[in-house]
């Protein structure tokens, strides 16, 4: 974008603290949590949040304030300096433990555990003057040569044995605090990811086996341990790995403390838009990425509003899109969706696509191998991993979740359209019935069909945006259709209309095909019968479907969306209007010959 060339750069995937603050790129300040972690003091601390809502930058930020021999330089300027005393007495006085598990996986645990010897065995190395040092003995150094061994033929692949990976973290302390004089810092970022992982590939109990070995020596019985910090999505049980560990404090999203430092307040994402020029696009960005509330504060997705602002440095006209379901997958809504095979449920979904609230009971300790035993976990699931959000103040453990935003509305939706197609492809008999009608005209039983289909799944209603949107099928595509703007709940129906046209052999259907002097929904040639049929939808927000169905049989002859298959020849042209509210349609059929 012109005139932005001397401004700082957006950090896209930027996860150090060190490179973002020397590199030239945009930093929020989140430097307050260090003077807050300090004061509010607890042995050992687990944050818990959503991917992508800056754990791991604060995790970098905290080794790069508290390590020996950091760049005290990083700071100037951010809120932290302006605690003189407390940068006097703590910044780079700590040996600091750094790891990272989020890259801990693998199909077993053979495989897993190569990659967790790796990750210790790594950060061991960046140690190596402990070799030289004449304050440990032979025997320590050859503690810490266990660390750090190599095999010989591959030298990224580390040899310690799992008891020596169990108490490999509380051996590194123990040395370190010898040869600095000082206790350790420990921080551990993603620390529930390897859990996560062992049960997608079936090795769950003995990855809990050896978490909760290296945690019990590292954060329960360590002498030398100073503080840890630690960061997971999920707050998993402390009968799973945490076994005894009596002080550790839990800062979930529910907790009020430092509920500011993970995700972006409404001020700081008006302070970046200004800084870039794009206040003009404040209003989209908070419907898309804002409606997140961690504590009592109320807070924006970081990634999407860097990702859309890096976009819009580019492009002007860029519309919002999901960002943050690309960086992983969203399988916990998918098993939502599946397990919802109760009417209440089903319910419930339509209500918060729609906008509204449920309330629901949170269990916030769970394991990784029970989240999807009932539909009462998965709703703490979803609660915890940022697909729902509170609204309001929880009495006790029962919470008003609603969805936060559109991207994550959008995500629902697409679930349930996947799920949907998986559903029409399972039953042959059902398409050809729905097609067959559709092809002779015979309106009743294209009606009843579709019913049938509309019953088996979760309706989608637009009361989620107010305001008319830019949105045609499918969700976060932005186009429009002549002069007329698609609302969520005609986009849900146009798609569930696709879904079910799309498994049917010879057919081309085509949507929103410029004909005429418009669009048309649905265009279908069946060249092999000479038949072209055009699909106008309505929803009936008023409840009357008649009157809808007529207007779309008017549409469309007042714009002409015939023009095309007229002029390509074809005998019969079937002329749908099909007007739906909720779980309701009405079909109407003209038909019209071509000589």
């Amino acid at each position: 974008m012109a005139g932005t060339e001397e401004k700082r750069r957006l950090p896209i995937g930027i996860e150090s603290f060190q490179e973002l603050r020397t590199e030239g790129f945009y930093y929020i300040d989140k430097t307050s949590l260090i003077r807050d972690l300090l004061n509010a003091w607890g042995k050992v601390n687990l944050f818990t949040r959503p991917r992508r809502f800056g754990k791991t930058l604060n995790m970098s930020m905290l080794k790069a304030f508290f390590e020996i021999g950091c760049d005290k330089s990083l700071f100037d300027g951010l809120a932290i300096s302006k605690e003189t005393e407390l940068c006097d007495a703590y910044m780079g006085k700590f040996p600091v433990i750094s790891i990272s598990l989020k890259s801990v996986s693998g199909r077993d645990f053979g495989s897993a555990c190569s990659i967790l010897r790796s990750v210790i065995g790594s950060e061991a190395l960046r140690f190596q003057f402990l070799l030289d040092d004449e304050n440990l003995t032979d025997k320590e150094k050859e503690l810490y040569g266990q660390l750090t061994n190599v095999d010989t033929e591959n030298t990224e692949s580390f040899l310690m044995t799992d008891s020596v990976m169990k108490g490999s973290l509380r051996t590194l302390s123990f040395l370190l605090q010898k040869h600095y004089g000082s206790k350790v810092i420990i921080l551990i970022d993603e620390y529930d990811v390897p859990l996560a992982k062992a049960e997608e590939n079936g090795y769950y109990d003995e990855m809990v086996d050896l978490i909760r070995g290296i945690f019990d020596q590292a954060l329960k019985t360590n002498e030398s341990l100073y503080f840890a910090v630690m960061t997971g999505c999920l707050r998993v049980a402390k009968e799973s790995i945490f076994t005894g560990l009596n002080n550790l404090n839990v800062l979930s999203i529910t907790s009020v403390r430092f509920d500011e430092y993970f995700g972006f307040t409404d001020q700081e994402v008006q302070s970046m838009l200004g800084y870039y020029g794009l206040m003009d696009k404040y209003t989209e960005i908070k419907e898309w990425y804002d409606g997140y509330r961690f504590g009592n504060v109320d807070v924006y997705c970081p990634w999407d509003v860097i990702s859309y602002c890096y976009e819009l440095t580019w492009d002007r006209s860029a519309m919002p899109k999901d960002y943050w379901s690309n960086t992983s997958g969203n399988d916990t809504v998918r098993h939502f969706i599946e397990k919802s095979d109760r009417d209440s449920t089903r319910s419930e979904i339509e209500a918060l696509i729609a906008g509204e609230t449920v309330t629901k009971e949170i269990h916030e300790d769970l394991t990784y191998n029970r989240l999807y035993d009932s539909i009462d976990n998965i709703w703490s699931v979803l609660f915890a991993t940022g697909y729902l959000t509170q609204r309001g103040r929880p009495e006790g453990k029962w919470y008003q979740l609603a969805i936060p935003n559109r991207e994550v509305r959008d995500i629902f939706t697409e679930q349930i359209m996947a799920m949907f197609r998986e559903n029409v492809a399972k039953d042959g008999e059902r398409l050809n019935k729905f097609c067959d009608a559709l092809q002779t005209g015979d309106a009743a039983e294209v009606e009843k069909q579709l019913g049938a289909y509309l019953l088996k799944t979760i309706s989608i209603r637009d009361t989620f945006v107010q305001k008319p949107t830019k949105e045609n099928f499918p969700p976060g595509k932005a186009t429009t259709k002549g002069s007329k703007r698609q609302n969520p709940s005609v986009c849900f129906y146009h798609g569930i209309l696709l879904g079910i046209l799309g498994y049917k052999d010879g057919w081309d259907v085509k949507s929103n095909r410029e004909s005429g002097d418009g669009f048309s929904d649905i265009c279908i040639k069946i060249e092999e019968d000479d038949i072209g049929i055009i699909i106008e939808i309505k929803y009936a927000e008023n409840r009357q479907l008649d009157a809808e169905c007529r207007e779309a049989l008017r549409q469309i002859d007042e714009k002409a969306y015939v023009s095309e298959l007229q002029s390509d020849g074809y005998h019969t042209i079937y002329k749908y209007g099909i007007a739906f509210f909720k779980k309701k349609c009405r079909v109407l059929c003209e038909r019209e010959l071509c000589i």
